[in-house]
């Protein structure tokens, strides 16, 4: 069983506080129809340092773990799922640029991630690839002292105004194999040879816009490779690990959000002249929610402590992506069972709980993809 401390249990109550008095259901709803994002609660939310607290403080981080981040999404999400998923995700492929890149690139966009100035995304899949980053097309040259991009991503999460893309690319090396011949590559947004078509409206997140991204003789300064030429792969197996834990996070306060709700609802829900809560079908529902969310948490918190503690452990970390989201949708699912009717409606929370576990659940690799993982590291080596 895993104790918080002093200082996470404050971090927690924290987000738990500030999500209760910033995020607001009717609010939520409107900037999902308009698929705007909230701005100026993620400004909020940074300044108050809840974005990027797993970063150094010398780049306006809050010098702690990938725990504390996970604490703040498990409690952004409970309270609300669409805005506690946006906020939280609004700085992936930071985590490329603070692993890998150098002193001069993490001083120039880091801080501005963490304090709120700058989001940006990760540019990895392909239409004509999908899960498959191995096989990528989008091709980075060396001309002179600049590197050249050509290709087309999808699935590219909008950065707003102003921000950067982590563009996974196929470099010049002769080698073939993927484990070779990849870079991470940091491009801003504002440069004019990058053109974006909007996907248009998604089944769940759509305070986040989705894009086809292409990029078109896009010229960048050499000291934007952001990491090594050639260990493209190794780094995206990596950050993959930190973004799966924060997924885990999202969709265990997402079940837990889901079970609060549920757990509010029937004790205010009367049919035959009794409190629907005094059922023993409920009870036992109930029962099988809450345990689905205390195995999710025990499993999200081992992973997280084990990587802020150098022991990161992939196949775990696949177990905990896989476990949480898995839970939270089965649980929402049966939120929306309890709640009946009024679960399928727009207005009910529930419902948009069950859409957002779906999306986070086919995020960073599905479900057959971490039980890929976790198969192999079980199995072990084949003779």
């Amino acid at each position: 069983m895993f104790e918080l401390n002093r200082s996470q249990k404050e971090i927690k109550k924290a987000a738990r506080d500030f999500a209760k008095g910033e995020f607001d259901k009717t609010f939520t709803l409107e900037l999902e129809e308009k698929r705007k994002f909230p701005d100026k609660i993620w400004k909020k939310a940074a300044d108050l340092g809840f974005i990027g607290i797993q970063f150094d403080e010398k780049y306006s981080g809050g010098d702690l773990g990938i725990f504390e981040a996970a604490l703040i999404a498990e409690e952004f999400c409970r309270i609300d799922s669409t805005m506690g998923m946006a906020l939280t995700l609004c700085s992936s492929g930071s985590e490329a640029v603070y692993r890998f890149a150098d002193n001069d690139l993490k001083e120039k966009f880091i801080a501005k991630i963490c304090e709120g100035d700058m989001r940006c995304a990760i540019a990895f899949s392909e239409a004509e690839h999908g899960v498959d980053l191995s096989s990528i097309n989008t091709s980075v040259v060396v001309e002179k002292d600049e590197l050249l991009i050509n290709g087309k991503k999808n699935h590219v999460t909008d950065i707003g105004a102003k921000g950067f893309y982590i563009v996974l690319c196929k470099t010049e090396l002769t080698n073939d194999s993927p484990e070779k011949n990849l870079a991470m590559v940091l491009v801003e947004k504002d440069n004019k040879n990058i053109f974006i078509k909007d996907s248009g409206e998604k089944f769940s997140l759509n305070m986040m816009k989705s894009a086809e991204v292409s990029f078109q003789n896009v010229k960048v300064p050499i000291s934007n490779i952001v990491g090594k030429e050639g260990k493209g792969f190794h780094q995206l197996k990596k950050i993959f690990n930190e973004m799966k834990i924060i997924t885990a996070a999202q969709t265990l306060g997402i079940a837990q959000g889901a079970l609060d709700r549920s757990v509010k609802y029937i004790k205010q829900r009367e049919q035959f002249n009794r409190k629907i809560a005094n059922f023993q079908i409920i009870k036992h529902k109930i029962a099988d929610m809450a345990t689905k969310v205390e195995l999710a948490k025990l499993i999200t918190y081992k992973a997280a402590s084990l990587f802020d503690t150098n022991k990161s452990d992939t196949a775990l970390i696949s177990m905990a992506k896989m476990t949480a989201t898995r839970a939270a949708v089965e649980i929402a699912d049966e939120a929306i069972q309890i709640f009946g009717g009024y679960g399928y409606m727009k207005e009910s929370e529930v419902e948009r709980f069950f859409r957002d576990a779906k999306m986070a659940e086919l995020k960073f690799g599905n479900r057959a993809a971490q039980q890929d993982i976790i198969g192999k590291a079980v199995i072990g080596k084949i003779k």
